[in-house]
């Protein structure tokens, strides 16, 4: 019993091994990977190496085959370049199967300690996510090890051996079972391992070993399958394509694996890189022969599979729920989603001119509905950033979640503001009938134009985070109180003379400005964060000289 435990404990801990490795290498080069990716689909063959090169650095061809899917949820690639990349990140696999097969046990102990010193000295940074990815590694030729000294007093049990002996010689419940392996264990790779461990300590014989390695490979596929079955139609496309590839290669092998085993005899001397060795000859063979089926298949499965028809209101969704084990990810599909909260919030902005010149009831009532939209996009947005996790963030991307967060709260405060000016445009003009003055009307269109030149502006800031039009769209703050005070002082000469619709429309007019300057002040605080962050933001606004001698000494205690 304590032999098995043992065997149980070592499984576990090269599952563990590989999920460090994946989520280290996501945190460190995650947009780099996607980025690779996206720009390597223009044609098959540099789509293959990326999917190989990706792969073989995260470990997965799961997580490949969901970052893949994401950008044909977005059309950023074509299906068929997309099944050509899976095709690459399965012998990605196969790749680092291979690698981990040879004997590196004393690399073990080195990984392990020089990872766990980089993560501890330095744990939210670059530097130490890489000390994750060493642990992981270290963890995973650790448990290889464990595996091979666990099983060999199992493998001397006569009770072990009377059930190896027992058990029936069918290649599709090898399949099976190794399949299942795959899925419990969510990668392919660990599950490879595992097997050429066993087969390489006498566990399994090495027939039944290629069988579950076929089975490891169908599980990849079925499990990419099964994390996306809720996903958008065209982002399934990608794993149901691969499990098809899969599901033919193995049908293929089957009745080849006699000849196969017997090759891997006569060529590779030790069991354990037998296994590995078919494992990722399977794959090249597989890509070699099927890379010219993708378009076509791409064809089949875009028939099979159709997208259901946009309504009125279908848009892109950018919070992309895969990405959230990817905090650099994640960040910008959050950053994605509000610009698009700030696009609607333009679009109220902007109405609110059409509505007082035209007295448009409809269009007022429509704009005001908006804000419904902007409430429900804040609320998903900071949902989706809490989820997360604050301790894998990098003093920058810290930075970068705090922006958004600010951005959104501001965007939701502005479509308030906007819709409390079309209830007060409705109630106080279009109802009673008043128009404003020429003058007046003047007065707010240009308040109106400079704030949505800010808008776009603050935008801008939230996208790239540069300096200097954070510093523009700051000095437009102070611009905007000028205006604010002059329109004012304008508004009250009109009264002196006595202009009737300037009396009429002089509570509105007035609470126009400050509304307007409310929604000025939300939209220029975008660049508080980037300022203060850059060190250019002085302690305090009050200039030292408009202090009296007095003032200076601090407040009096008379």
């Amino acid at each position: 019993m304590v032999h098995l435990l043992n065997l149980l404990a070592a499984i576990a801990l090269l599952v563990w091994g590989t999920q460090i490795v994946r989520t280290g290498i996501l945190r460190v080069f995650g947009e780099n990977l996607r980025h690779l990716l996206a720009v390597s689909m223009g044609a098959r063959p540099t789509a293959v190496a990326a999917g190989l090169g990706v792969t073989s650095l995260l470990q997965s061809s799961t997580a490949t085959c969901l970052i893949v899917s994401s950008f044909l949820g977005r059309n950023l690639v074509p299906l068929s370049a997309a099944l050509a990349a899976m095709l690459g990140a399965d012998m990605g696999t196969g790749l680092m199967a291979l690698a981990f097969s040879f004997d590196l046990s004393w690399l073990s102990p080195l990984l392990i300690f020089v990872g766990v010193v980089m993560y501890i000295t330095r744990a939210k940074s670059n530097a130490g996510r890489l000390g994750q990815v060493a642990i992981g590694l270290g963890l995973i030729l650790l448990s290889l090890q464990l595996i091979a000294g666990s099983t060999r007093p199992l493998t001397e049990s006569p009770a072990v051996r009377a059930l190896l002996v027992a058990l029936p010689s069918d290649v599709m419940l090898d399949i099976l079972v190794g399949t299942l392996l795959a899925v419990l264990s969510y990668s392919s790779l660990a599950s490879v391992l595992l097997t050429a461990a066993l087969a390489a300590s006498g566990i399994l014989p090495t027939s039944v070993a290629l069988g579950l390695v076929l089975g490891a490979n169908l599980g990849s596929g079925l499990l990419a399958v099964m994390t996306t079955a809720h996903a958008p139609v065209a982002e399934r496309r990608l794993p149901m394509g691969n499990l098809v590839f899969k599901a033919v290669g193995c049908m293929a092998a089957i009745p080849l694996l006699p000849q196969a085993l017997a090759l891997l005899q006569e060529w590779v001397p030790s069991v354990h890189q037998q296994v590995v060795v078919f494992h990722l000859g399977f794959n090249i063979v597989l890509a070699l022969l099927l890379v010219a089926l993708t378009p076509a298949l791409a064809r089949l499965l875009e028939r099979w599979l159709r997208s259901p028809p946009a309504g009125p209101n279908a848009r892109l969704q950018h919070l992309d729920p895969s990405a959230l084990d990817t905090p650099s990810l994640a960040i910008s599909c959050a950053a994605r989603e509000a610009l698009h909260q700030a696009d609607i919030v333009e679009t109220m902005l902007r109405g609110i001119l059409p509505v007082l010149r035209h007295n448009d009831l409809a269009l007022g009532e429509q704009l005001r509905r908006m804000d419904d939209t902007v409430d429900e996009l804040y609320t998903s947005i900071k949902l989706y950033l809490t989820q997360i996790s604050r301790e894998a963030l990098s003093e920058r991307e810290s930075r970068r979640w705090t922006d958004i967060v600010s951005f959104t709260i501001n965007m939701e405060q502005i479509g308030d503001i906007i819709e409390r000016v079309l209830q007060d445009i409705e109630d106080k003009k279009i109802r009673p009938g008043r128009r404003f003055s020429d003058a007046g009307m003047a007065e707010i269109c240009h308040l109106h134009e400079r704030l949505l030149a800010n808008l776009r502006l603050g935008m801008s800031v939230l996208l790239d985070g540069r300096v200097a039009d954070a510093s523009r769209l700051l000095e437009e703050k102070a611009r905007f109180r000028e205006l604010e005070h002059e329109y004012a002082a304008s508004h009250i000469a009109r009264l002196q003379d006595n202009t009737a619709e300037s009396i009429e429309t002089s509570s509105l007019h007035l609470d126009l400005i400050s509304e307007l300057k409310r929604i000025n002040s939300h939209i220029c605080s975008i660049a508080y964060p980037i300022l203060e962050s850059a060190g250019a933001l002085t302690p305090t606004r009050i200039r030292h000289s408009a202090l009296t001698p007095l003032d200076s000494e601090g407040p009096s205690l008379r």
